[in-house]
């Protein structure tokens, strides 16, 4: 071996010294929500089949849907084209563009918490200090992603191999192929910029953005040809075709993504220091001065506000709109129909479409209002609440200034996609935003919980997460898997009156409504009575 040789190597062994240890520390940090996540993301596309084999389980029904669908371009836009008529293609069909989104979400939580939370906190400053290479820190995120990403696949593979091992194994590597293709990117923009909280808004927001251009290509085309669907990761998933005829180089084209946005990551996590980022942050306001805890709160979380209110009234415009093509998909489908009565209520089957959307809509405003919430704990324990306390300034008020933003922000949000949704639709404005707002007091609920967490229990405060998806996960495939109802009924989103169709009823909305102030009142006075968590 040449002397330059051996300086190379030895100078990659240095950059990656500690590795080992950082990625079973991580491992163990995340032995709680990396399960999670796979189980909740694996139960989802292992249910499927069973499922799709009540609502279309003859020939003729699989051939009338992929009719339907070649003429919908609506709903199309909203799960995609059908490839193939058998009870692995149309899992791949209805599941496989939403497990790998949920993939791609944890994935970029995994890189930015090992990452770019770390820097934030100073905990990666005293790792370095140590025998830790440059880049082992990146090399041990990552990894970590590719174990959860790895083991859903192996899930997938193995559960449903009994519909085809091609098929399977092509889902399998796809769905994990797009969650490296996030966790790369994360650790990108990690790099990138200087906050935890705004890496993973970025990496969010090209997830959004991959999602709309997938949708909007679906929706001119039949086959998934769209440019605008081959442009998004997502589109390369569905045109991998699992179990239609696969198109294993679509794989390449995922991996190549992975590895051309690993090696960037790894250019720039070796050009800077350690706290620092490509893109700093600006030290205060352009103009002005922030005379309040409220006005600073709203500062900080003002773009987040912005990015839902827009997803959310455009998600209602697309609801809205497919909402007579989704009656016609139906059609004499019992199952169908039942599912959708379920999630829905028992009113006409358009009115139960409806409610079904909206109460959708209320489930992802639970993540809004956990993220906002969470927020006063990310500003605690990255030392930027002291300053603010320092001052002629409360811990109530300062909370208060966040918590306004959380729920306030969520009652918007849910206005704004009640208003695209009425605009989408044509028609029953009033019964369509009085559906949305029913939502608010379960929205509250799960808000509260966060709230609690972060006042009595700081450190387990991100366990809020969980109790959204869980909630997320009851709502999603609990009546497609005709769960039990005293099961739905944890869920405080199961005790809401249907609307539009069904009967208003005030005790639910009441009672929930008290939950939630008990709950944010239990988690202000355990904030008063701690030490702050730094």
């Amino acid at each position: 071996m040449t002397a330059s040789a051996f300086a190379v190597r030895s100078g990659g062994s240095r950059q990656l010294a500690g590795t080992g240890t950082l990625l079973r520390f991580a491992l163990r940090r995340d032995r709680v929500m990396i399960p999670v996540w796979v189980a909740v993301n694996g139960l989802m596309v292992l249910s499927m089949p069973n499922t799709l084999k009540g609502l279309y389980g003859t020939a003729a029904e699989r051939a009338d849907l992929m009719r339907q669908m070649e003429t919908n371009s609506s709903l199309r836009a909203m799960v995609g084209p059908v490839f193939d008529d058998s009870l692995g293609a149309l899992t791949a069909w209805r599941v496989g563009v939403y497990a790998a989104a949920l993939a791609a979400v944890m994935s970029l939580l995994i890189v930015v918490r090992h990452t770019r939370d770390e820097e934030e906190s100073g905990r990666q400053e005293l790792v370095a200090s140590g025998m830790v290479g440059r880049r082992a820190s990146l090399t041990a995120a990552l990894l970590t992603a590719a174990v959860a990403d790895g083991v859903l696949a192996l899930l997938v593979v193995a559960g449903l191999a009994g519909q085809g091992a091609a098929g399977a194994l092509a889902l399998g590597l796809g769905v994990a192929g797009v969650g490296m293709v996030f966790a790369t990117m994360a650790a990108i923009v990690a790099q990138l910029t200087e906050s935890a909280r705004l890496a993973r808004g970025l990496t969010a927001a090209v997830l959004g953005a991959a999602f709309v251009l997938r949708a909007a290509g679906d929706s001119a085309t039949t086959d998934g040809s769209s440019v605008l669907t081959w442009v998004s990761p997502l589109g390369w998933l569905e045109n991998l075709r699992a179990f239609a005829a696969e198109r294993w180089w679509v794989l390449l084209l995922i991996a190549g993504a992975a590895l051309a946005q690993g090696a960037v990551a790894y250019e720039l996590a070796g050009r800077r220091d350690i706290g620092m980022s490509f893109l700093p942050t600006r030290p205060g306001p352009a103009a002005g001065r922030l005379g309040t805890a409220g006005a600073l709160a709203w500062r900080l979380q003002r773009g987040s506000v912005l990015g839902w209110s827009i997803g959310f009234f455009l998600a209602g415009v697309v609801y809205g709109g497919m909402t007579e093509g989704a009656a016609d998909l139906v059609g004499d489908n019992e199952q169908a129909r039942q599912i959708i009565e379920r999630m829905g209520g028992q009113a006409g089957l358009t009115d139960a479409f409806v409610s079904a959307m909206v109460g959708m809509l209320g489930l992802i405003a639970a993540l809004y209002v956990v993220a906002s919430v969470l927020r006063l704990n990310g500003e605690e324990t990255s030392g930027r609440a002291e300053p603010v306390l320092a001052a002629a300034v409360g811990r109530l008020r300062w909370a208060a200034g966040h918590l306004v933003i959380a729920f306030g922000g969520a009652a918007l949000i849910m206005l704004l996609a009640g208003a695209g949704f009425a605009a989408g639709y044509g028609r029953d404005a009033g019964a369509i935003l009085g559906a949305c707002l029913v939502q608010l007091p379960a929205v509250w609920v799960i808000g509260g919980a966060a709230v609690l967490l972060h006042g009595v229990l700081p450190r387990t405060a991100v366990a809020a997460w969980g109790v959204a998806g869980a909630v997320l996960l009851l709502g999603w495939v609990g009546p497609a898997l005709d769960v039990p109802q005293a099961v739905l009924d944890v869920s405080p989103f199961g005790h809401l009156p249907k609307l539009p169709g069904g009967e208003m009823s005030w005790s639910p909305v009441l009672v929930l409504t008290g939950l939630a102030v008990v709950l944010v009142g239990a988690g202000l006075a355990g904030l008063r009575r701690r030490d702050l968590t730094t």
